[in-house]
């Protein structure tokens, strides 16, 4: 089953761009080598249309995922994202209470997440935490190395 993913326009048109790319040049691409490999002879003993199909299979995995990213994307209007407690989009700074350092994080759909960028996904446990609270509340978030609480500094688009 699919959940709708509230992306961005941007985010939309990279996966858009990236399943374009897939269909029309990694496709085409892995069927020649599947052909070229079939003209090889004995197919019961061709590693190398093994590993084509087995590409193949992977390749349709993949294009087949992002179909269902895109068919169940929704855009949401940036200048209509209420900044009054942290949501999907907001731009979140927060403090460890341990040791002060403070982090900023745009909080995104999966198919945007990207930590260089520092866009996380709402689905990490970071993220639930700070859903739906307000700047100066603290939350306790759970991590391998255990618990660290974090204070909502501010909450930005």
């Amino acid at each position: 089953m699919s959940v709708l993913n509230y992306m961005t326009e941007e985010g939309l048109a990279r996966l858009k761009q990236e399943l374009d790319q897939l269909k029309t040049v990694e496709r085409p691409s892995l069927s020649r080598q599947i052909a070229e490999a079939r003209d090889k002879g004995d197919l019961s003993e061709n590693a190398e249309y093994d590993a084509a199909k087995e590409a193949q299979g992977l390749l349709e995995l993949k294009i087949s995922k992002l179909e269902d990213q895109v068919a169940m994307a929704r855009i949401i209007d940036e200048t209509r994202i209420d900044i009054s407690t942290v949501q999907i989009l907001n731009k979140v700074k927060i403090k460890n209470k341990a040791n002060s350092s403070t982090l900023e994080y745009t909080l995104v759909s999966d198919p945007e997440a990207d930590l260089k960028a520092m866009k996380i996904s709402v689905n990490t446990p970071i993220a639930k935490a700070l859903m739906g609270k307000k700047v100066g509340e603290i939350v306790e978030v759970t991590i391998p190395s255990g618990n660290v609480e974090y204070e909502i500094v501010e909450i930005s688009r």
